[in-house]
């Protein structure tokens, strides 16, 4: 959409996250933002059937936010149209036993795309610098050598954190890995009022948890950790894009159109041309088929 401009979302330089805006319309009706996004998403459907043949980038969208910025609901709009077999969403929740015992991206290493592939991380390893910041307590049950207590948890700590994610980041990037990660930027006050819908509505009440009432008293410590973590680790190769998203279906545009816009930059990505000799062949090929007809 010509509307969406990628660099108002994309953070360059230091981001102020009370600066940054929660809503966009972009003076569209709900129908109108459906339709832009139907057109948005067949086009990366499109797309996507051309990675696959291509082979030789897979692409990674990180999803991250605070509980009800609309993060399923924006991976069930924008990939409505994807081949089912080019692209696989993983939640990454408590770390399994099993996690714990490696460290803390390789969970997320093995969930990367295959070439030609798309995979979206719903949460992503950034919890690895957010939750557990806020609640560092966790950070114990990783059993790093060093890290026996809290007070081992200091801010060095958390500098080679995101000197790690930058690293890990980079090397996937150089290797064929297209990484973009959007932070859907939602107000405490449209928070509010989703959390009160799932309360009321009782086709919701399943999504409520009493946690999500905890982890909201928290709020403005989660702000300051991700307005940190994104300006430590928005890099040329692996860039964060803040999307208002108290509008969700302006959200899913915004993020629909700066992947559209970005990818259709790699002029590369290209379905393969047959051989030449099966080229000079297609109508001897054609004749075979036919004559089966007869």
């Amino acid at each position: 959409m010509e509307y969406i401009k990628s660099n108002t979302y994309k953070v360059e330089g230091e981001k102020k996250l009370l600066e940054a805006a929660t809503f966009e319309d972009f003076g569209k009706s709900d129908k109108q933002l459906k339709k832009d996004l139907e057109k948005l998403r067949k086009e990366l459907g499109e797309f996507q059937d051309t990675l696959y043949a291509h082979g030789k980038y897979g692409v990674l969208i990180c999803l991250q936010g605070m509980d009800t910025a609309g993060k399923d609901s924006l991976i069930r709009e924008v990939f409505k149209d994807f081949n089912v077999r080019g692209v696989e969403v993983h939640s990454f929740k408590v770390p399994t036993d099993l996690e714990l015992k490696h460290d803390y991206l390789w969970r997320h290493y093995i969930a990367l795309p295959e070439r030609g592939k798309f995979s979206v991380f719903n949460r992503t390893h950034y919890e690895n610098v957010l939750v557990t910041k806020v609640h560092p307590n966790y950070i114990l049950s990783e059993n790093i050598p060093g890290v026996d207590t809290v007070d081992d948890i200091d801010s060095g700590f958390w500098e080679k954190r995101y000197r790690q994610i930058n690293d890990f980041e980079r090397h996937v990037a150089e290797n064929g890995t297209l990484i973009f990660k959007f932070f859907l930027h939602l107000s405490k006050e449209e928070q509010r009022q989703r959390l009160l819908r799932r309360l009321r509505l009782k086709e919701k009440n399943w999504k409520f948890s009493p946690g999500d009432l905890k982890e909201r008293k928290l709020w403005e410590k989660y702000q300051e950790c991700y307005e940190e973590a994104i300006n430590k680790t928005s890099k040329p190769q692996a860039p964060w894009y803040i999307i208002p998203a108290d509008n969700k279906r302006a959200a899913r545009v915004i993020v629909a159109g700066i992947l559209l816009e970005a990818l259709k930059k790699f002029k590369d990505i290209e379905e393969p041309e047959l051989e030449d000799e099966i080229k000079a062949n297609l109508e001897f090929f054609k004749q075979e088929l036919e004559k089966e007809s007869t």
